[in-house]
């Protein structure tokens, strides 16, 4: 059987580098050979992958293989694919825009720059390009992508049954016996994931209604000088004391700020599909977030979504859904409802589906 091959710029513990694990282990469950391949190995994922350059040298290419490009930013790889026969598919992430990190760091700015630039060289070549959500799809049409599917991301639900960290859940719990409401978000400390509304927001919630209020922010930083510029800011605040900046937490230290959160919270203006809600949704978790980009897509009826970012409003909502049982109740339904649209089973053979269409020339 020909195979089906993976390459993406960086492997890395991440929601790509997530999505490239799961889809190379459902195509080794169907007997189809894959392997990964990536221009950096993430030293938690060098047995996961290789170098790019041993596809064709240690590692033997077919005229039928079919190379799957995980594509969210640029990267030399592109160069390599395009000058390569085999039929090429393009599961598109998303790339930020540059003009989030113009100013924090240009650096990362080229290289968003550089993605979509190669986005655009790829849709002439692709067989088929592949999003997880309506959004990135219109993106890949504005882009030249002939043939094009809507394939939501791989996510798995029992990866939250591992052991929680007792130790930190007990400290989680302890802190909540003094009151206050413990809100969370999920996701890469970013310009466009917009901490700093968070932030403003969460202020503006412990000034005006929860004194002992706490904010959580996990994940891992894309930009030192935002991450120092949201540390200062919650220093001016005078609120340093009650936000934790866990950083990249392990999955049972993940799982016990989920469990212990009251409210996730989500005023990012960009996503081209933001899998921590469908994690808040697994914890029964009431979600607040902001309309924008692929959020109300993936969010549905699920939570509440605002028009605005103003720290009253979010404050107040915040506040609503905290008092309101039969709010969180009618929420926490919403999202056990909204999660069945992602019935891995199902996606799983979607995926399949797509790729046995590109691979035999019927997109």
């Amino acid at each position: 059987m020909s195979a089906i091959h993976q390459f993406v710029p960086v492997l890395e513990p991440s929601a790509v580098g997530t999505h490239t694990l799961r889809l190379q282990a459902l195509l080794r469950a169907h007997g189809i050979p894959s392997e990964i391949f990536a221009s950096v190995l993430h030293p938690k994922m060098r047995n996961n992958g290789h170098r790019y350059q041993e596809y064709g040298r240690n590692i033997p290419a077919s005229p039928d293989d079919t190379l799957i490009y995980q594509l969210a930013t640029g990267s030399e790889l592109v160069d390599f694919l395009l000058g390569r026969p085999e039929r090429l598919v393009v599961n598109y992430h998303n790339i930020t825009p540059s003009s989030f990190f113009a100013l924090w760091e240009p650096h990362f700015a080229s290289g968003l720059n550089l993605g979509r630039k190669q986005m655009r060289e790829l849709g002439k070549r692709a067989v088929l390009g592949i999003a997880p959500s309506a959004f990135n799809e219109d993106e890949l049409h504005g882009a030249g992508y002939a043939q094009t599917e809507v394939i939501p991301f791989l996510f798995d639900s029992k990866e939250f049954s591992v052991n929680v960290d007792t130790d930190l859940l007990a400290q989680l719990q302890q802190e909540k016996t003094n009151g206050g409401t413990d809100i969370l978000f999920v996701g890469r400390i970013s310009p466009n994931k917009c901490q700093h509304d968070i932030i403003a927001a969460f202020a503006a919630y412990r000034r005006l209604y929860d004194p002992n209020a706490r904010l959580r922010l996990i994940g891992s930083s894309s930009s030192s000088r935002y991450h120092e510029a949201l540390q200062k800011f919650t220093t001016s605040l005078k609120i340093e004391h009650a936000i934790t900046f866990a950083g990249s937490v392990p999955q049972s230290a993940l799982v016990a700020y989920y469990e212990t959160a009251d409210v996730f919270l989500c005023l990012s203006e960009h996503e081209g599909f933001c899998v921590p809600l469908l994690e808040a949704m697994h914890h029964q978790l009431p979600i607040v977030a902001y309309r924008s980009s692929a959020i109300p897509e993936t969010l549905s009826e699920a939570g509440l979504l605002l028009s605005s970012k103003t720290p009253v409003l979010v404050a107040a909502t915040l506040d609503r859904v905290q008092k309101d049982p039969s709010l969180r109740d009618a929420m926490d339904t919403a999202g056990l409802q909204r999660l069945r649209n992602f019935h891995l089973p199902d996606i799983h053979a979607q995926m399949l589906s797509a790729l046995e269409r590109a691979r035999t020339g019927h997109t």
